[in-house]
């Protein structure tokens, strides 16, 4: 790792490590691997991975039991798994990555500026 910093590093759930239908039935989320091992690999570095979800915050459903499972299952490594994410379609923070430009470069020291 270029930069010895820990980061504090947030990761989405759907469409990030998964695909979900649009009916969002998450018990028919599939893993995508590529994705789940570059966090890994971000965890295996040293840096502080929370995994934070919109899962259930629009229709009050408690997924926490099904999700931590699917991360079992699918070799999620992780140090925090947080729901209540807000629903929101546009997200604008001077911190915030695209989550297709990390999966292809797979930086997460490059300058926000």
């Amino acid at each position: 790792m270029q930069n010895k910093e820990i980061k504090n590093v947030y990761v989405d759930i759907d469409e990030t490590i998964c695909t979900t239908p649009n009916s969002r039935d998450y018990n028919l989320s599939e893993p995508i691997v590529e994705n789940i091992k570059k966090i890994n690999h971000l965890y295996e570095q040293g840096h502080k991975i929370t995994y934070w979800t919109a899962r259930g915050t629009l229709t009050g459903i408690d997924w926490r039991e099904l999700t931590e499972k699917q991360f079992q299952t699918w070799g999620v490594k992780y140090h925090d798994l947080k729901f209540k994410k807000p629903a929101y379609d546009i997200f604008i923070c001077d911190k915030a990555m695209n989550s297709t430009s990390f999966f292809e470069n797979g930086d997460i020291t490059r300058s926000n500026s």
